[in-house]
């Protein structure tokens, strides 16, 4: 598959305009995916791109994770369930079929109740490891948090101090290596048709 050609953006309502768009020219509902390493602000541009908007959806990446796996060193970020988010939400989704999935949960650390899939005109997920051959296909409009590494993993463990966490270690000995290895292995911003500068 060839590189997308692609857009910057540092606007919310322009990407907007992009999203619609993009819903148009499908003619069916479409998912949007947000990526880019951890840390990089892929959760709170999700959060404003759906904020007042009431067909649009966003769904957790963190929903799609499985906590052991991804606390581990892995060339392709297989702690994140891809195959389970595109056949349980995202196909379902793009097909307007019922549909039923299973988020993560954190506290029992297992997969919870079947919820249903929500119905809408946009779905917005945003994942790290989102940009990978499992996944992309199902993809409408891809957005890459474009944040240097170094700065993401700053604003990540700046993140988890606020939150009385200690991640320094799997920053350094387990994420940011995950996140070389994923580049080299996958060169996700390379898969990003809008690269977002917050």
């Amino acid at each position: 598959m060839s590189a997308p050609v692609q857009r910057r953006f540092s606007d919310i309502s322009h990407l907007r305009q992009v999203i619609d768009a993009r819903r148009l020219e499908r003619g069916r509902p479409i998912v949007v995916g947000v990526s880019g390493y951890g840390g990089s602000g892929k959760s709170t541009l999700a959060r404003d791109v759906v904020e007042g908007r009431s067909a649009m959806i966003r769904m957790r990446g963190d929903d799609f994770l499985d906590p052991s796996r991804s606390h581990r060193r892995s060339s392709d970020w297989d702690g994140v369930d891809r195959c389970r988010l595109v056949s349980e939400v995202l196909a379902p989704f793009r097909e307007e079929r019922e549909s039923t999935f299973h988020r993560y949960d954190w506290s029992r650390r297992e997969l919870g109740e079947p919820e249903s899939v929500p119905a809408g005109e946009v779905l917005v997920v945003d994942l790290i490891g989102l940009f990978h051959p499992e996944s992309l296909p199902a993809l409408d409009l891809t957005i890459w948090m474009d944040v240097p590494l170094d700065a993401a993993r700053e604003r990540g463990m700046r993140r988890d101090e606020e939150l009385g966490r200690d991640h320094s270690r799997l920053w350094d000995e387990v994420w940011v290596p995950n996140e070389v290895d994923f580049d080299r292995n996958h060169a996700p911003r390379d898969s990003a048709e809008i690269l977002y500068s917050a």
